[in-house]
C-alpha cells in the first residue's frame, strides 16, 4: 500500500486521511498480526499498545517491532517515546535506512538540534543526501540561531479552551471564533489513528484583549458526520462557512495493497450558507473523494480568491496550496497552483491571508522541525521567497493554522495551533502579540563540572518558561551561555552534555527598571568513569511505600535521558534507608523502591540489560546514625537516599 502521512488535521495528523480494510479483508491471529494490521491502518494509538506488548522487558526484540513502535509513538506525537525507541533500534545491524533517517527527524521535532545534525551527518555518510536532508541540516542550523535572536512576539497558550486533547485552525468571527476540537467524551465515537474522538467544531468567546472563553460545541448541521470535521472559514458577512471533513461516504478511494484491499477517506470541502436558521449545504465543485483530498479553505479580502490545500494532480508534491477565482455567475474557477515560489515536493496547508501577505504551513521549506509558519507576498500564483516566521511563531514542533485579528502600526495580534512541548496536550490553540521592544534582562549561565569544577564548552543549555523550551544553545570555551529574559517572568535553565548527568536550576521574576543581568551555574555530574557513584537527590518516597511519585518521576526522567544520551552506559541504582526499623524489613523496603526505579527506567525505553537494581537497607549509612544513636531529622534523612554507580561505559 502506497502510504502518505500528511500532517494537517486531527490529533494532529495534519492533512489526515482515515486508512481503513475493505470488507473483503482477512485478519491473520496473533500479537504481531493484530499489530501489523493496526499498523497499516494508521491505527497508531492501537498499535502502539500492541507494539510495546511485544518488546517490553524482551531481551533481543525484533528490529522491526521497535522501529514501529517508535514510529507508531511519533505519529501520535509522543515524541519523547518515538526518540527513546528508535535510539535503542539504530543501534541494531539490522536497523532500516528510514529508522535512522526518523531518529534525526525526532530529535529536530524535539529540538534537538545538536544532535540531529549528527544523526543527519550520519545518515548521508552511509546513505547519501538529497536535497530534502540538505534543507533539514541547514534547517537545524537556523533553528538554533531564531532560538538564539526570537523575535518580539509574544506567544500565549489559550488555556481556558484548550484540552488534553486537540484543539487547532481558530477562525475569528464577527461574534468570537470558532475552531476544531477533539470533544471531551465518553460518548464519541473514536478515531483508530489517534485514539481519541473525531473532530468537530466549537465556538468560543473572543474578548477585546484576544483571550477566548466559553467553549461551546456547535449543535448546527454542519457538525454531524461521522467523522472529522473542521477547521473552518468563514466570510465576512458570517453567513457562508467552508467546512474541511472527511468523506464520510461509500465512494471512498480504493486500491490493493499488503495482499488485501485498503479504502482511504479522502478530505472534502463543504460550502454551508445560512438560511434564517438554517444552513444549506452544497459541494465545492472540485472534490474528487475517490482521487484526492481538497481542506483548508482561507478567502482574501475582497472574498474573490479561495485559497485551499489539496494534493490533487499537477501540483508540485505532496499537500500544495492552490486557489479559486470568484466568476461572474457566482461560481468557483477551475483551481490553479500558486506556484513553486510557495509550494514544494514537501506539504504546504493551511493558508490563510491578510491583504498581500499569504500565510502558510510547510514541511518543504527550512524550517525548525515538522510543519513551520512561513509569509510571502503577493496573490494568486504571483509570490515573493517564502520567509520564515522564526521563533518563537514557530518551533521544533508543528506550527499551523496562522491567522491575522489585528494589524496596526503600533501592535499585530493573531492566533496559531501548535503541538510544542508545555502547552496543555496535543494540539493547542495560541495567541500571539506583536508590541514595542522588550526591557533588556541577560541571563548568563556558566556550565562546570560538579565533581573538578572544571567549566564545560560545548554543553547544551535550554531556557523554559512555564514549561517549555523557549531558548536552546551550546555554551562558548568560557563554558558560559548568554539568553534574553523578560521582566516578571520566571525561568528555569536546564543543561547537558555526553558523559555527564543533567542539572537544572530556577531563578524567579525579574522586576528591574534598567537593564539586568542574571548569573546562575549548573554543576553537571559526570557519568563516564566505571566506579564514578552520586545520589540522585530530592527523590523521594511515601512513608512505607515503594511507587514513584510524581516528583520523583522528574528526576528519573534526567536520569533517562542520561542513559539515552549515553548509549553504553551502564549502572546500578541502589536504595538506602535509614537505620530505624527492622534491617530485613528496611533492605526488602529498598529493594523495592530500587526496583521500582529500574521497572519506570524501563518503562521509558531504555534496555533493562544497561540497569542493575540493589536494595541495601540501612547497611551503607553515611553518618554515625545506626541503631540506638540519637540523631536529627535532618541526620537520618541524609541516609534515605537513592544512589547511582558507574558500572560500565
Amino acid at each position: 500500500m502506497e502510504r502518505k502521512y500528511y500532517k494537517g488535521i486531527g490529533a494532529l495528523a495534519l492533512f489526515l486521511v482515515l486508512i481503513g480494510t475493505d470488507i473483503q479483508a482477512q485478519e491473520r491471529p496473533g500479537k504481531r498480526a493484530r499489530a501489523e494490521q493496526e499498523f497499516l491502518r494508521m491505527e497508531y494509538a492501537n498499535a502502539a499498545q500492541s507494539y510495546e506488548q511485544l518488546v517490553l522487558d524482551k531481551k533481543k526484540p525484533k528490529t522491526e517491532d521497535l522501529e514501529r513502535l517508535a514510529e507508531s509513538y511519533y505519529y501520535i506525537k509522543r515524541y519523547e517515546l518515538a526518540e527513546n525507541w528508535l535510539s535503542r533500534a539504530v543501534l541494531l545491524e539490522d536497523a532500516s535506512k528510514e529508522a535512522h533517517l526518523k531518529y534525526a527527524e525526532v530529535l529536530k521535532q524535539q529540538g534537538k538540534y545538536l544532535e540531529a545534525k549528527e544523526q543527519y551527518t550520519k545518515y548521508m555518510g552511509k546513505y547519501g543526501t538529497s536535497p530534502e536532508i540538505e534543507r533539514a541540516v541547514v534547517g537545524a542550523d537556523s533553528a538554533a540561531y531564531w532560538m538564539e535572536h526570537p523575535t518580539k512576539h509574544q506567544v500565549n497558550n489559550e488555556r481556558v479552551v484548550n484540552t488534553a486533547l486537540s484543539e487547532f485552525g481558530l477562525t475569528p468571527t464577527a461574534s468570537g471564533a470558532l475552531y476544531a476540537t477533539e470533544p471531551n467524551s465518553l460518548l464519541s465515537e473514536k478515531s483508530g489513528m489517534t485514539g481519541q474522538p473525531y473532530l468537530r467544531v466549537y465556538s468560543a468567546e473572543r474578548r477585546i484583549d484576544g483571550s477566548l472563553h466559553y467553549p461551546n460545541l456547535m449543535t448546527e448541521s454542519f457538525n454531524n458526520s461521522a467523522y472529522h470535521v473542521g477547521p473552518v472559514a468563514v466570510n465576512l458577512a458570517n453567513d457562508v462557512l467552508y467546512v474541511t471533513r472527511t468523506y464520510a461516504g461509500k465512494d471512498a478511494q480504493k486500491y490493493k495493497a499488503h495482499a488485501q484491499r485498503w479504502k482511504k477517506q479522502n478530505l472534502e470541502l463543504k460550502i454551508y450558507r445560512k438560511n434564517g436558521e438554517a444552513w444549506i449545504e452544497d459541494d465545492f465543485p472540485y472534490n474528487n473523494v475517490k482521487e484526492y483530498s481538497v481542506g483548508h479553505a482561507a478567502l482574501n479580502k475582497d472574498e474573490t480568491i479561495l485559497y485551499f490545500a489539496s494534493d490533487m494532480p499537477g501540483g508540485q508534491g505532496g499537500v500544495d496550496i492552490w486557489y479559486s477565482e470568484l466568476q461572474q455567475d457566482g461560481s468557483w474557477g477551475t483551481p490553479q497552483n500558486v506556484g513553486s515560489q510557495v509550494n514544494t515536493s514537501g506539504d504546504e496547508m493551511f493558508p490563510s491571508v491578510e491583504g498581500e501577505e499569504l500565510y502558510f504551513s510547510s514541511t518543504g521549506h527550512i524550517g525548525m522541525g515538522g510543519l513551520d509558519i512561513f509569509k510571502a507576498n503577493g496573490a494568486k500564483a504571483s509570490f515573493t521567497k517564502p520567509v520564515n516566521m522564526g521563533y518563537p511563531i514557530n518551533s521544533a514542533s508543528d506550527d499551523f493554522a496562522f491567522i491575522n485579528s489585528m494589524d496596526d502600526d503600533m501592535h499585530t495580534m493573531g492566533y496559531l495551533s501548535s503541538n510544542r512541548t508545555g502547552g496543555v496536550g496535543s494540539d493547542d490553540i495560541y495567541s500571539f502579540s506583536l508590541t514595542k521592544p522588550r526591557l533588556n534582562i541577560e541571563l548568563i549561565t556558566l556550565v562546570k563540572d560538579k565533581k573538578t569544577g572544571e567549566i564545560l564548552d560545548q554543553a547544551i543549555v535550554m531556557l523554559y518558561e512555564e514549561g517549555k523550551v523557549i531558548a536552546r544553545g551550546k555554551t562558548d570555551h568560557q563554558g558560559e551561555i548568554r539568553f534574553d529574559v523578560d521582566k516578571g517572568l520566571s525561568y528555569r535553565v536546564y543543561g547537558e552534555r555526553e558523559g555527564y548527568m543533567a542539572d537544572s536550576a530556577s531563578f524567579s521574576a525579574v522586576y528591574s527598571q534598567r537593564d539586568t543581568t542574571i548569573q546562575l551555574v549548573l554543576n553537571l555530574q559526570p557519568v563516564n568513569k566505571v566506579g564514578e557513584k552520586f545520589v540522585l537527590e530530592n527523590i523521594y518516597y511515601d512513608f512505607d511505600k515503594h511507587n514513584i511519585r510524581p516528583d520523583a518521576a522528574l528526576i528519573l526522567d534526567k536520569l533517562v535521558a542520561t542513559m539515552r544520551n549515553n548509549p553504553t552506559l551502564k549502572i546500578e541504582l541502589s536504595s538506602h534507608t535509614d537505620s530505624r526499623g527492622a534491617k530485613k524489613y528496611n533492605e526488602k523496603l529498598s529493594q523495592r523502591r530500587a526496583q521500582a526505579a529500574v521497572d519506570y527506567i524501563v518503562g521509558k525505553g531504555i534496555d533493562r540489560e544497561r540497569l542493575v537494581a540493589k536494595g541495601y537497607g540501612e547497611s551503607r549509612l553515611v553518618n554515625k546514625c545506626a541503631d540506638g544513636v540519637d540523631c536529627t531529622p535532618e541526620e537520618h534523612q541524609a541516609n534515605r537516599r537513592t544512589e547511582v554507580e558507574v558500572i560500565a561505559y
